[in-house]
């Protein structure tokens, strides 16, 4: 349990950081600092699509350093750069909107290259570990990113929502600890967590995982889940402010919906034991729709039943989680360097993240103003729960076939 602790603490400030950047920062430069929704969403969508292409280079070179046993130097650099463009972004120098807007993009491309590296080398590791252990690696992988993301989702949150001068202080000091915790983590990786499997010499090839039908075959339902996590997870912020008229529990809502992911963490993977990982999560993707569905039908006021929806859902929300990494994994052939498929995987959720910041500039089309819904709330509403909806049951119907249905021992 020890080596699986020191493998999964990492997870936490992994998901801790992620949080604020992909959901609060958007709403913290347009609706606090007054950066126009519309090069918001563009700025948004330039700084996530050079995430996207980032992801197979990174990849390459996460085989290549590995190899070479130079693989420890450069997650430290990442964690140093990660520290830095992560306090960077919540203390923008005082100027224009151009200014803004050009040191918003530095600041999430900084994010995104650090979190990427790190990220891809952790998720490569995973899949690298026995295969008694990877399951249970994932769950503790994801257990703790959870309580991550429940730590982003209520301090940011309220920070948010407190004078700007007290704001900008709390957002710097949760950047702060944030860097001494990831130094933590990665430090118990080193020196605790199970070893990297070496399965004979793995060649770094990109070309290798497309070559995989199997690995194919994945990629279109993987993407289409991805984008139906992105709206929303976009747009949370926006539809609680300005759709449920609840902003000051913007914090419990986030925090109940991963909250509920964690508590439903070991279900599926028991699950998946059962029937097969694949069939686990088509399950999870079902009632992820039946639970989130009906947002696009509250208004405001509703905030109790906003957040009966932030529970069911979140329920759902282990699947997502810990299921497709654990898919992904089995899919490799033992010959190949597995840094190379999750450069390829993380591409396409960076692509999913890249077009969902196109729904602010689609918002703002349809008239909607952060702090003025007015009419356009409807429309808010569909973009942020309708439409992710329909975006996973074509997931659903795309993940499908004999060759994904091996059950795999679940976690004890």
């Amino acid at each position: 349990m020890k080596t699986l602790l020191a493998y999964g603490l990492l997870g936490l400030p992994l998901a801790m950081v992620a949080l604020p950047v992909y959901v609060q920062a958007p709403t913290f430069y347009a609706a606090r600092l007054g950066l126009p929704l519309g090069l918001t969403g563009l700025v948004l969508f330039a700084a996530r699509l050079f995430d996207t292409v980032q992801d197979p280079w990174l990849g390459r070179l996460i085989d290549v350093l590995y190899q070479r046993g130079q693989l420890r130097r450069l997650l430290w650099g990442a964690a140093l750069l990660l520290a830095l463009a992560f306090y960077g972004l919540w203390r923008p120098p005082l100027g224009g909107t151009t200014a803004l807007a050009v040191w918003f993009a530095l600041m999430l491309g900084g994010c995104y290259l650090a979190h990427s590296v790190l990220n891809i080398a952790y998720l490569a590791w995973g899949a690298r570990l026995a295969e008694r252990q990877r399951v249970a690696a994932a769950a503790w992988r994801e257990g703790a990113g959870l309580v991550g993301v429940v730590v982003a989702s209520v301090v940011p949150a309220w920070l948010l929502h407190q004078p700007a001068a007290f704001a900008e202080r709390g957002l710097g000091g949760f950047a702060l600890g944030f860097a001494l915790l990831l130094g933590v983590a990665l430090a118990a990786l080193f020196a605790a967590a199970p070893v990297w499997c070496e399965r004979g010499e793995p060649r770094s090839n990109w070309r290798a995982p497309l070559a995989n039908p199997a690995f194919r075959r994945l990629l279109l339902p993987y993407f289409l889940n991805a984008l139906s996590v992105s709206i929303p997870a976009t747009l949370a912020l926006f539809f609680i402010d300005d759709r449920i008229g609840a902003p000051q529990w913007a914090g419990g809502f986030l925090a109940a919906y991963f909250l509920a992911g964690a508590a439903g963490l070991p279900a599926w993977t028991r699950l998946a034991g059962w029937l097969g990982v694949a069939s686990a999560w088509r399950w999870g993707m079902l009632a992820a729709v039946v639970a989130f569905a009906s947002a696009a039908t509250l208004g405001p006021g509703e905030a109790w039943a906003y957040l009966a929806v932030c529970v069911l859902a979140g329920l759902a929300l282990g699947a997502d989680l810990a299921l497709p990494p654990v898919l992904l994994a089995r899919l490799i052939p033992a010959e190949q360097a597995p840094a190379g498929y999750f450069g390829l995987w993380s591409l396409l959720g960076k692509l999913a993240l890249a077009l969902s910041g196109l729904a602010l500039p689609l918002l703002a089309q349809l008239g909607y103003r952060p702090g003025h819904a007015g009419e356009a709330g409807l429309a808010l509403a569909l973009v942020y729960a309708g439409l992710p909806c329909l975006i996973k049951l074509l997931a659903l119907v795309t993940l499908r076939g004999g060759w994904l249905e091996r059950p795999v021992a679940a976690a004890s």
